[in-house]
C-alpha cells in the first residue's frame, strides 16, 4: 500500500461537532424503533432522536472543509476585525489545535505568533497537534505554543502587539467572572496594539449586557472597543444560528 508523502499531509483542525452527537441519538433512535412494536409512543421518541442525529450530522458537514467550512470562515471573520499591520508579536489565547494561530501567521508573514492553551478537558487537542499543524502549514518557524491558563497569562504587561481568541473565554474554569478573562487578555496587549476576541458575548449570564461590557472595557483605559454579532453573518446558515450552536457568538475588537 502506498503511503502519503509529507507534502500530501493536511493539517487537522477537527470539528466543533463531536461525532458522538450523531451516533448516540442514532443508536437511541434504532432502539426506540425496535420498541415501537410495543407502543406507538416509542415511535415518536425514535423520530425525535432521528431528527437530532440528522441535525448534528448536517452541522458536522457544514463545519467541515467538505461542506461550507464554517469553522474556517468564523476564524477568518475574527481576523478581519483585527486592525493590524502584521508587524511584531501576536498571541492566540486558547489556541486549541492551533487553527487560528496558524491562520494568523499565514495572513501576516512578518508576524511572530504565540499560541497558549491548557489542553485539558473535553477537547481532544494538544501542543503536539498544534506544532504538527503549524509544520504542515509551513509556519512552524514563526509560531510557538506553550501551556498556560487564559486566566493567568505568563507574560508581562504589553508583551504583544496584537491578541486574538476564538470561542474560548467561556471555557476558562479558573475564572468565575468571564470579564476578568477579557481584562487579562487585554493586559498583555501593548498600548496602541489591537485585539479581536470572539466568544459567547451575547449570553448575559456570562457577560451581562453587551453595552455594559463595552463600557467597562473602556473604563480600563481601552482607546477603542466595538462589538459585532457573528451570528448575523451571511455565511452562517440559518439552522446553525441556534443558541446552542453559533447563535450566541460575537466579537469584541478594537485598539488599546
Amino acid at each position: 500500500m502506498k503511503s502519503s508523502s509529507p507534502s500530501e499531509a493536511k493539517a487537522d483542525y477537527g470539528n466543533w461537532v463531536s461525532k458522538s452527537l450523531i451516533w448516540y441519538p442514532g443508536l437511541l433512535a434504532v432502539m426506540f424503533l425496535e420498541l415501537s412494536v410495543y407502543s406507538r409512543y416509542f415511535l415518536i421518541v425514535a423520530f425525535i432522536f432521528i431528527f437530532m442525529a440528522a441535525y448534528f450530522a448536517y452541522a458536522y458537514y457544514e463545519f467541515s472543509p467538505k461542506g461550507k467550512d464554517i469553522q474556517a470562515q468564523i476564524r477568518r471573520f475574527v481576523l478581519e476585525r483585527l486592525e493590524w499591520d502584521g508587524r511584531g508579536k501576536a498571541i492566540d489565547i486558547g489556541c486549541g489545535n492551533g487553527a487560528l494561530a496558524v491562520q494568523l501567521a499565514k495572513k501576516y508573514p512578518e508576524a511572530e505568533v504565540t499560541g497558549i492553551d491548557y489542553w485539558e478537558g473535553k477537547w481532544d487537542y494538544s501542543q503536539a497537534s498544534c506544532e504538527k499543524n503549524a509544520s504542515i502549514e509551513g509556519v512552524a518557524y514563526r509560531v510557538n505554543f506553550r501551556k498556560a491558563s487564559a486566566a493567568r497569562l505568563p507574560f508581562e504587561d504589553g508583551a504583544f502587539d496584537a491578541a486574538v481568541s476564538n470561542f474560548v473565554f467561556h471555557e476558562v474554569v479558573d475564572a468565575q467572572n468571564k470579564r476578568d478573562v477579557v481584562k487579562e487578555a487585554l493586559r498583555v496587549v501593548r498600548k496602541g496594539g489591537c485585539f479581536a476576541f470572539q466568544d459567547l458575548f451575547t449570553v448575559k449570564k456570562l457577560y451581562g449586557n453587551v453595552d455594559d461590557l463595552l463600557a467597562e472595557i473602556r473604563s480600563w483605559g481601552i482607546e477603542d472597543v466595538r462589538f459585532v454579532n457573528t451570528s448575523n453573518a451571511d455565511f452562517i446558515p440559518r439552522p446553525l444560528k441556534l443558541p446552542f450552536m453559533v447563535g450566541s457568538i460575537g466579537i469584541i475588537y478594537g485598539r488599546k
